[in-house]
């Protein structure tokens, strides 16, 4: 008996804060979590660098992001799916 291996793949969900390379964007995730000591909620950020092969989303988009394969020396996350377009200003 052999078990089918499905593969769980990591989805996170962060606002686009940089748009300027090709077919690239920079994803800020936030988190919250407890002080370990303290126990105040405190945000945690962190910067991915996702493609995104049409050049489609723009800065301040809010997009869900999945793990992939490495597709350069710093990406490897992909936007799988717009979550809230960004307000015109």
């Amino acid at each position: 008996m052999t078990e089918a291996h499905t593969k769980v793949t990591r989805t996170l969900v962060g606002k686009i804060v940089s748009d300027a390379r090709a077919k690239t964007v920079t994803v800020l995730v936030e988190r919250r979590v407890k002080h370990e000591l303290y126990g105040k909620i405190i945000a945690r950020s962190r910067k991915y660098h996702a493609h995104d092969e049409n050049n489609e989303f723009k800065s301040g988009d809010v997009v869900e992001i999945t793990e992939s394969r490495p597709l350069s020396k710093t990406k490897n996350w992909v936007v799988t799916r717009l979550v809230e377009k960004a307000q015109a200003v």
